[in-house]
């Protein structure tokens, strides 16, 4: 037990912090599956407001987890977010450092 227990805790180290935050885990839930998502659909899906979206979908753009692209559909402004191929396999290593922390099912 102290081994696995050990083992486990020492996988801590392998999660990715910018995308543990509530916010920033829930977009690129959202987006492993849509690949791509509007900023008012994030906000609506998310319960958060503006400025607190754009704040965390920075850091994720920082990372190179998402691209933010802005543009009009008719003369409405639109702005989209995109996983990126490096944002899916940070994604991935995510999720496999929490199922190794987390451990087998007893």
């Amino acid at each position: 037990m102290a081994g696995s227990a050990r083992s486990s805790a020492s996988g801590i180290g392998r999660i990715d912090d910018v995308i543990h935050g509530r916010l920033r885990l829930g977009v690129m839930a959202y987006l492993a599956n849509a690949e791509v998502a509007d900023f008012n659909e994030l906000k609506a899906l998310l319960e958060v407001t503006q400025g607190n979206l754009s704040v965390q979908l920075r850091k994720l753009e920082d990372a190179a987890y998402v691209t933010i692209e802005k543009g009009y559909l008719g003369r409405k402004p639109r702005t989209q977010v995109r996983i990126t191929p490096a944002g899916r396999k940070a994604f991935a290593a995510y999720l496999e450092a929490l199922s190794q922390l987390i451990g087998p099912k007893a």
